[in-house]
């Protein structure tokens, strides 16, 4: 997928940036697609302060844009959806200072998915302003961090790209199991 994006980009001239901000507001609106592949493709391609920075925008960006989206959509469903996470479902029935606090604290966490925080905002009073803005500042932590941790495993020969695959395939499996096993399956 990262080949296919770096030629997307090559083939997009000075318009790169825009097609990356674009994917960006793809994998937003989906909410389940990783964006580390993006951020890796970024940085690869325009270095990494740039790549960083692009990725950022990308995904301040997509976050509203999916929010907007949710908010809209929500308006067509005749049933609530529930959340798994007790601090989603606090999001959701908040408002104000309280939303805007929440959404800050979940940017924050670098294994929340970044689709449920915005749909569990759309679900809140929070406004698009302070959203948007609560976004902006907890993706700065998780965008460094997940822009440091792209640029070291980049830097990895093909034995520790190898190695960090089969152990996070480990651990999803873990992971999976546990969740079956709680689910009673």
């Amino acid at each position: 997928m990262d080949e296919l994006v770096l030629y997307w980009f090559s083939q997009s001239g000075p318009f790169s940036i825009i097609v990356s901000i674009l994917l960006n507001i793809v994998i937003s609106i989906f909410g389940v697609i990783p964006s580390v592949f993006l951020t890796a493709s970024n940085i690869t391609f325009f270095g990494f302060e740039t790549g960083i920075f692009i990725s950022y925008i990308g995904e301040c960006v997509g976050a509203g844009i999916s929010f907007l989206l949710y908010r809209k959509g929500i308006q067509y469903v005749k049933h609530p959806i529930p959340a798994n996470s007790k601090y989603l479902n606090k999001l959701m029935r908040s408002k104000g200072k309280e939303a805007f606090t929440l959404v800050v604290s979940l940017r924050l966490f670098p294994f929340m998915p970044s689709g449920l925080i915005n749909l569990g905002a759309a679900l809140s009073q929070i406004s698009i302003l302070h959203f948007t803005l609560a976004s902006s500042i907890g993706k700065i932590p998780a965008m460094l961090l997940e822009g440091y941790s792209v640029k070291e495993v980049l830097s990895w020969e093909a034995e520790g790209k190898v190695v960090l695959f089969i152990v996070s395939l480990f651990i999803l499996v873990i992971y999976w199991l546990i969740k079956r096993k709680q689910n009673g399956v």
